[in-house]
């Protein structure tokens, strides 16, 4: 079968439904690669006769905003708890370094922080339950949380859509091995993103070590 019947052979409603659990998840606190699968189905709709990318859009940012408010309400129970435990179960996600210069931005950035966060790998993450943790009154996050999940939801899946179309009229099969290409290049950028924090939080956690051995 061709690449392009294969995928034409996906079942639109699967793609809706994995989209939005992998991006509601992720907003949940856990390390999903959201923004992978919301491009990766984003080109797919330039290949799928049933794919529209503007129910992608739709169902990302619902994702993006329940995850985010679900994240939120277990941050506001859980908090520092929370926090413990995952920093010892995801400690290249979660350590202490990361949580510390994620609640510096919180405090000083307030809806502004939780607005860009949505663009920010490690505050996507983040956002809800640390925004739940400092106790950030819930209307002004849901405000700041919707509208960020929207413009981030409906403008990555509408700039890819338009640049794949548009790619596609001067280079014919372009998106279908795009999207093969992104997929790849997604999986490679996660990893080496997880390694580099990684890397930092193992460094953070040394330096006090070695300033005690100095001492």
């Amino acid at each position: 079968m061709h690449i392009d019947q294969w995928l034409a052979s996906i079942p639109a409603i699967s793609v809706y439904l994995i989209v939005g659990a992998v991006i509601m998840i992720e907003s949940l606190g856990i390390p999903l690669p959201g923004e992978v699968v919301l491009v990766s189905a984003a080109l797919l709709t330039l290949s799928h006769p049933n794919l529209s990318p503007l129910w992608v859009g739709v169902v990302a940012s619902a994702g993006a905003i329940v995850g985010d408010s679900i994240g939120y309400l277990i941050g506001k129970t859980g908090g520092q708890r929370l926090f413990a435990w995952a920093g010892r179960k995801f400690p290249k996600h979660f350590g202490p370094t990361h949580i510390a210069n994620a609640e510096r931005i919180f405090n000083k950035r307030g809806m502004w922080a939780v607005f860009f966060g949505r663009f920010i790998a490690f505050l996507r993450i983040l956002a809800g339950p640390l925004a739940g943790s400092l106790r950030m009154h819930y209307p002004k996050f849901l405000i700041a949380n919707a509208l960020g999940g929207i413009a981030w939801a409906g403008g990555t899946t509408a700039l890819i859509y338009y640049v794949g179309e548009a790619a596609e009229k001067w280079l014919g099969d372009f998106s279908k091995y795009g999207l093969v290409a992104a997929i790849v290049l997604g999986a490679v950028v996660f990893v080496v993103m997880k390694k580099r924090l990684g890397r930092e939080h193992q460094s953070a956690a040394e330096a006090p070590k070695q300033e005690e051995t100095a001492a």
